[in-house]
């Protein structure tokens, strides 16, 4: 037709939430309808009413994610406590009984006590630094955008109900609907909100789909039926590609699934460099379930088990036999490999339903090792469950926010009361179990030649580590961009904490993010890391870029980068000596 012109290619950028491509047809999930929330005043005669509407609204958000649990497919089963965990937050006294008494005190609408309910909740999560604990606040909205729908009477999208081979793009997509995606049906996804922490990003690595997330405007710029391709690799949309770039793409996608195929058929493989140096590459876990996962990309045992979900997804402290029986269900699924368990890091404050304590900012407060301290009795009954399940295999304790000396020894005292309780129950645990700290605390970094005689392993949480040096919140766009792990300061003070290791003769590893980029491992080579524990996801990649390197050579090499000034000098120094071997270890390109 004359004049007719072709839709403009355009690139939107995001986080990436989970890799590879995918390319088909827009579905947008919409969302109208819930965003706009009027107040309105109540009659004192029908304030009990408006607190029934409530009732029934979250009754009905309760049949919901009942049905969606039970019909949820086997392969996300392992995610099932996600959605209980929202179950939870439905009863949660922080949203159902705050909501019912902004409704009874200001004497508002339902939908307008709920929302200020779960402003309040989100200002409490704000100061929180680690990514996973933050990303819980998601969950809480999640859980009110579903009750928020029945006070609307606005109809909720039905993941399984689409009929037809599309890519998904929502504003949002709560743990419940990424459930329901079927396979045969969804490429992949795309949303406005969310981040690589996140359950629903979560989920998607599971079901090994394409997903990009934290895409500003997309549910604007992309309409159903528009042909998008998704590149979760490089957190990159493309909206009506040119026939160019739609080749360039299928290409990339068919090379993408091949290598990923050929990765993991050898991720069983030790992770051997060319000189012979072996690396232990271990998996970082949440729930029980996921240890197959880590099993499957080829991990060599469990790096970190986060301990924290088992709190926070119920209402009541869990006692000592459930934590137990999840401890040894990881431990007796790999009996001979290392399971490293890290007691519990929440802000006691905020994350744990039972407590009512307020902190201005918790993420520099009662914390982790600070709240165990000072909650013994939580304490002694979570040590007590690990050294019961270290007796079915070979177990590990992590002390996570150790700063200094005084606290490592008083969790020493603790684990040793516990083995004392046990001993005279007569229940059958190791009391030779390895302890180890987690350097996360600059304190405890620049102190390690002092903690070292009393600990077996340092376990490096290069997160809290770079943000506590750095000053810096990574959420807070304005300074993220100095939020970097190669910054010369974090490497001098990684060079400290493993010169001290060695010079101690204890296991030196790291567990933070740092681990699971390979652009980062020629560093942690030459720091002489033992062992590595990541996303399982990255576990193949990670085996394959340290299997083309030569330990011998990166050690002079990190001598060369702890001689920069700046991040972006050190960033180049790695991109031009090991840039194209993290290229082809890592990319079919």
């Amino acid at each position: 037709m004359l004049g007719h012109k072709e839709p403009k290619e355009i690139v939107l950028t995001g986080i990436s939430a989970s890799p590879g491509i995918c390319i088909g047809k827009a579905y947008l999930v919409d969302r109208e309808g819930v965003d706009v929330i009027k107040r309105y005043m109540i009659p004192k005669s029908g304030l009990q009413n408006e607190k029934n509407r409530f009732k029934k609204s979250v009754m009905q958000a309760k049949s919901e994610l009942n049905d969606i649990i039970a019909n949820t497919h086997e392969g996300l089963r392992q995610h099932s406590d996600i959605l209980k965990s929202h179950m939870l937050l439905l009863q949660d006294k922080m949203l159902f009984d705050r909501t019912l008494d902004i409704i009874n005190q200001e004497r508002v609408n339902a939908e307008w006590a709920l929302k200020k309910a779960v402003s309040k909740v989100m200002s409490m999560f704000q100061d929180i630094s680690d990514p996973y604990l933050k990303d819980r606040a998601i969950d809480v909205v999640h859980v009110s955008e579903r009750i928020m729908l029945h006070l609307s009477g606005v109809n909720s999208v039905n993941i399984a109900d689409i009929d037809k081979r599309v890519i998904l793009v929502a504003h949002d997509l709560s743990p419940a609907q990424t459930s329901q995606i079927n396979l045969e049906r969804i490429k992949g996804f795309v949303t406005v909100r969310g981040g690589i922490t996140s359950h629903t990003s979560i989920i998607a690595r599971t079901l090994g789909i394409p997903a990009v997330q934290g895409v500003a405007n997309a549910t604007i710029q992309i309409h159903t039926d528009d042909i998008i391709i998704v590149d979760g690799s490089a957190g990159r949309i493309v909206i009506n590609p040119s026939e160019q770039t739609l080749v360039a793409y299928e290409e990339r996608q068919e090379k993408f699934e091949s290598f990923r195929a050929s990765i993991a058929r050898i991720s069983y493989r030790p992770a051997e460099t060319t000189d012979g140096l072996r690396i232990r590459v271990m998996g970082n876990i949440e729930q029980p379930e996921q240890v197959v996962s880590v099993m499957d990309n080829g991990g060599e045992g469990i790096g970190l088990y986060r301990t924290e979900f088992q709190y926070l997804s119920r209402a009541q402290f869990p006692n000592e036999d459930d934590l137990f029986n999840k401890y040894r269900d990881v431990v007796e699924v790999m009996p001979s490999a290392p399971v490293t368990i890290r007691t519990l890091d929440i802000n006691g404050d905020k994350a744990v339903n039972n407590t009512t304590l307020m902190e201005s900012n918790p993420v520099l407060g009662l914390r982790a090792i600070r709240y165990c301290l000072k909650r013994p009795e939580i304490f002694q009954t979570q040590l007590r469950a690990i050294l019961r399940a270290a007796a079915f295999g070979d177990v590990r304790v992590l002390f996570p926010m150790i700063s200094t000396y005084d606290e490592l020894m008083a969790s020493k005292r603790m684990l040793g009361q516990a083995m004392e309780t046990l001993e005279k129950s007569g229940i059958e645990f190791n009391r030779d179990i390895s302890i180890g700290v987690m350097i996360e605390v600059p304190s405890l970094a620049i102190m390690a030649d002092m903690i070292a005689p009393e600990v077996d392993f340092f376990s490096i949480g290069t997160n809290d580590l770079i943000q506590y040096s750095m000053a810096v919140d990574r959420a807070n766009k304005d300074v993220a961009h100095l939020y970097n792990p190669l910054h010369p300061a974090i490497l001098r003070l990684l060079k400290f904490v493993s010169d001290t290791a060695k010079a101690y003769n204890i296991q030196l590893f790291m567990c933070g993010e740092m681990a699971g980029d390979p652009f980062n491992l020629p560093i942690l080579m030459g720091l002489g890391m033992d062992e590595l524990s990541m996303n399982p996801q990255s576990i193949p990649m990670a085996k394959n870029v340290i299997r083309s390197l030569s330990a011998a050579e990166t050690r002079p090499f990190l001598e060369s980068a702890l001689k920069q000034t700046t991040a972006g000098d050190v960033e180049n120094l790695v991109r031009d000596a090991y840039g194209d071997i993290i290229t082809q270890a890592t990319s079919p390109e």
